[in-house]
């Protein structure tokens, strides 16, 4: 499922409310330095030459303006603006001036709703990033797996990724930020991946007691994804995960 418009929605979102959605990535194809198995964009594709990466800053804060100028007028007003997308929204070269418009479009006219980015951690390094990773009102920061295998399996990250170098630059980040993990078993090319198992969620919480982040949210496939052998972990499995992260006196919601 791509996103065919930069801002779309509004839609229902089972962990953020009344989500106004933002996409910074090309609108004909997934655009991420991941490539998840349970992407509900779907696998990366080779994005044409003759199509552009990203959406200008100058599309976005447009398009942005537009809609929530009508959705005031409506009375409709969404709880958040979420950067998510077709990809990661972090990737693109203008994200810190992108950020900075659209706080001041929700300070003009839905200064209740909260800004919300969807990443996967990867770019903590750009000091960019990171700066407007912490004006945002919810950094929400994905690690799906304490161990690099399972990373590697779930997520299949381009380039040189480590966990170590993640947790590395969330240390640097400081603890406002929500640590996001998908839950899931099943099997992906002939290996079986259960990121569920003790010495999986053991390992997980490990990093969850050091980091000590704002708060964790753990979650499970919810829509269809492009590895068709994938299993949900059901919500009674998740909350009992999310009371150990509890018992760590780590705030924690199970979605």
């Amino acid at each position: 499922m791509l996103f065919t418009d930069i801002i779309y929605g509004p839609i229902r979102s089972r962990r953020l409310g009344i989500s106004l959605g933002v996409n910074l990535l090309p609108l004909h194809s997934k655009l991420c330095n991941f490539d998840c198995i349970y992407c509900e964009c779907g696998w990366n594709d080779d994005n044409r030459a003759d199509k552009p990466r990203f959406n200008s800053r100058e599309d976005v804060r447009f398009a942005l303006d537009a809609t929530l100028s009508k959705m005031q007028v409506e009375g409709a007003l969404p709880d958040v603006i979420t950067f998510a997308g077709n990809g990661e929204p972090t990737i693109h070269p203008e994200f810190e001036g992108i950020i900075e418009d659209t706080i001041a479009l929700r300070d003009k006219y839905a200064p209740n709703a909260k800004v919300s980015v969807l990443s996967n951690a990867t770019q903590l390094h750009r000091e960019e990033v990171r700066n407007a990773l912490r004006r945002v009102d919810n950094a929400i920061l994905k690690l799906d797996s304490a161990f690099d295998k399972t990373v590697h399996l779930i997520n299949k990250p381009c380039g040189n990724y480590s966990v170590e170098g993640v947790i590395s630059n969330l240390e640097s980040f400081g603890k406002e930020f929500v640590l996001q993990t998908m839950f899931l078993r099943g099997e992906y090319n002939g290996e079986q991946i259960d990121n569920t198992v003790e010495s999986e969620v053991e390992a997980w919480l490990a990093i969850v007691e050091h980091l000590r982040p704002r708060s964790v949210m753990v979650y499970s496939i919810d829509r269809a994804t492009p590895c068709k052998t994938l299993q949900k972990v059901e919500r009674e499995e998740l909350e009992k995960i999310a009371d150990r992260v509890r018992a760590l006196g780590v705030e924690c919601s199970a979605v």
